[in-house]
């Protein structure tokens, strides 16, 4: 009985040897390792790769990495129409996609002409999407403030007294603290517009620079395979001539419903505005995709599907874009984490 006790104990030492030092964290239920970041090539949320069934997995409670602010935005950048979609989730949809960057529009005159106003009509601090911008940037992201827009005229086109436009403007950087400021207009044939904001916007910088901080400027132009009109192209520089730092130019470009080639279009348009951009930014040619965003405009989501998406992507890494957008239609979140996702 001794000598059997004994073989007895010493088999169980053996098999303890043999198990590994640490439990793996799938055999455990309780393991609390991270999930990592879903990327274009990794399988969609929620399903275990190799599994014979696609189990759901829980959503991570726990902040998902998105962008750091950095000044400008980068990769890829999500618009938000804040007078078509007052409800939408900044933080949530930051949790879904892991995208950090947006872009809140539009600011542009309200009735007197001189007071910004969400779409012309809301007042500025009554729109339930930029007072998240808070919530967003506690999850590590951010977002920039669009002025103009399609449907209402930018502050500088209507109002005539500058200090009145410098008011304006400050009221708004002083609500949101953005770290940028984009311009969305239509009013590039307009010389005494065009004087007003380019003086605003060179008083602006100034005054950032003079308390510590950066004020990122940027414009979004229409563009077609001609690259920007003869009239935005002159703008820019005449902009740029008074002292303004224009980080970047967003070409819009329109995806034709149903056609192919719309991203054949759409990389023609993004190297005819590269040419044009050593004399509306004064930059040279290397540096000059870096100050292009390039955005899509969709007539419906699957005008950008997923594998058009990893194309696009690739264009904007292999050329160094700025970042890459989307208006209209709205994306999927697939597209969208393809869009945002560090390589192809």
């Amino acid at each position: 009985m001794a000598l059997a006790a004994t073989a007895l104990i010493a088999a169980t030492g053996y098999a303890l040897c043999l198990l590994p030092a640490q439990v793996r964290p799938d055999w455990s239920a309780t393991t609390s390792a991270p999930s990592p970041e879903p990327s274009a090539t990794s399988p969609r949320p929620g399903v275990i790769a190799g599994s014979p069934v696609a189990l759901r997995t829980p959503e991570p409670s726990g902040p998902v990495p998105v962008a750091v602010r950095s000044g400008s935005p980068s990769g890829y950048v999500v618009f938000v129409d804040a007078v078509r979609d007052p409800e939408f989730d900044l933080a949530g949809t930051a949790r879904r996609t892991g995208a950090g960057w947006y872009t809140i529009g539009h600011l542009a005159a309200g009735p007197d002409g001189c007071t910004p106003r969400w779409g012309g009509i809301t007042e500025q601090g009554r729109n339930p999407i930029a007072n998240r911008i808070g919530s967003l940037r506690a999850r590590g992201g951010d977002a920039g403030l669009a002025f103009g827009g399609p449907s209402a005229r930018e502050l500088a086109a209507t109002c005539p007294d500058l200090d009145r436009l410098l008011a304006a403007y400050r009221r708004v950087i002083g609500s949101f603290a953005p770290a940028v400021i984009d311009f969305e207009i239509r009013d590039s044939t307009d010389p005494a517009a065009t004087g007003r904001r380019a003086a605003a916007l060179s008083v602006l910088q100034r005054e950032a620079a003079a308390s510590g901080r950066a004020l990122t400027v940027t414009f979004t132009l229409p563009a077609s395979e001609s690259g920007l009109s003869a009239s935005d192209s002159a703008m820019l520089r005449t902009v740029r001539a008074a002292g303004v730092d224009i980080r970047a130019v967003n070409l819009l470009v329109p995806f034709q419903p149903g056609v192919p080639g719309n991203l054949h279009r759409l990389a023609t348009a993004a190297r005819a505005a590269h040419a044009q951009f050593p004399y509306a930014l004064g930059v040279a040619d290397g540096p000059a995709w870096q100050r292009m965003g390039l955005t899509p405009v969709l007539a419906a989501p699957q005008d950008l599907g997923p594998g058009q998406a990893r194309r696009l992507a690739a264009f904007r890494m292999r050329n160094g874009l700025a970042w890459v957008s989307v208006r209209g239609a709205p994306p999927s979140d697939e597209v969208s984490r393809i869009l945002g996702a560090t390589r192809p």
